[in-house]
């Protein structure tokens, strides 16, 4: 990182524990380099082994992967950073509508069989990413499951992630995968108007879709990092917080852009 945006990803980055009197020991390590060496991570589609040596050892990288990913605190860090790119834009933090869709990837090796299946439309062995995002295009939230599992399936999930999060959300855009009951879930349990944005029978070839291009766009920015061309990851919520972490590096670098 820069250090116009490692200025803006310290300040974003969760109060540890013994800083508000709640006990325990100051990190014997510095954030910016283990936050850089994740990033690296991310960013380069390593594997952990093969952390170069200008960073800690990749033992001690992970674990603090691993704990931030339990602990919650990279989801932390990334909704403070969506928070201040939607006020630099003008927008209220607490987003009102947003955009569904799922991506199918391929699965490498080290994926289990149990969270692990085929997408008979795309034709993929692997995970499927699921994945709410608001106007612009920023992460809302995000389930990974096997790429058997359909969009209305993973789609309640998702929804009730997004309600219990962002209170003020009645409007999200989907495509065709999620009609039927979804439809009637979002609205009478979940308060949420889910409204299908469908192609014209009438047009050929690819056609930008209303709202829709903007979901796709986010997927084209997730892939930019070499570690979610495939998913590597064991276990979902490693995948999960691996998405969090590329958005991350998305918005901390947009803030820094405009901080100059």
């Amino acid at each position: 990182m820069t250090d116009a945006e490692w200025a803006e990803v310290r300040a974003a980055l969760p109060v540890p524990g013994w800083l508000q009197g709640r006990g325990g020991q100051p990190e014997g390590y510095c954030h910016r380099q283990m936050v850089d060496a994740v990033r690296y991570l991310v960013a380069g589609g390593i594997t952990w082994r093969a952390m170069p040596a200008d960073f800690p050892a990749w033992d001690r990288v992970y674990a603090f992967f691993r704990r931030w990913r339990d602990k919650g605190w990279i989801g932390e860090l990334h909704d403070r950073l969506r928070d201040r790119v939607r006020e630099a834009a003008g927008r209220d933090t607490e987003p009102t509508a947003g955009i569904i869709d799922a991506q199918s990837v391929k699965a490498a090796a080290s994926v289990p069989a149990a969270t692990r299946g085929f997408d008979g439309g795309k034709k993929v062995n692997g995970r499927k990413r699921h994945i709410v995002v608001d106007t612009l295009g920023l992460l809302l939230t995000v389930v990974v499951t096997a790429a058997s599992v359909t969009d209305r399936e993973a789609g309640q999930t998702l929804l009730a992630r997004l309600r219990k999060r962002h209170w003020r959300l009645t409007l999200v855009w989907a495509d065709g995968g999620y009609t039927g009951h979804l439809v009637d879930f979002a609205r009478s349990v979940l308060r949420i108007a889910l409204t299908v944005v469908k192609r014209s029978d009438d047009v050929s070839g690819f056609v930008v879709l209303p709202k829709r291009w903007l979901v796709e766009r986010t997927f084209a920015w997730l892939m930019r990092s070499r570690r979610l061309a495939r998913d590597y990851e064991t276990r979902t919520d490693s995948a999960e917080a691996v998405i969090r972490w590329s958005m991350s590096m998305v918005m901390s670098r947009r803030l820094a852009r405009r901080r100059h």
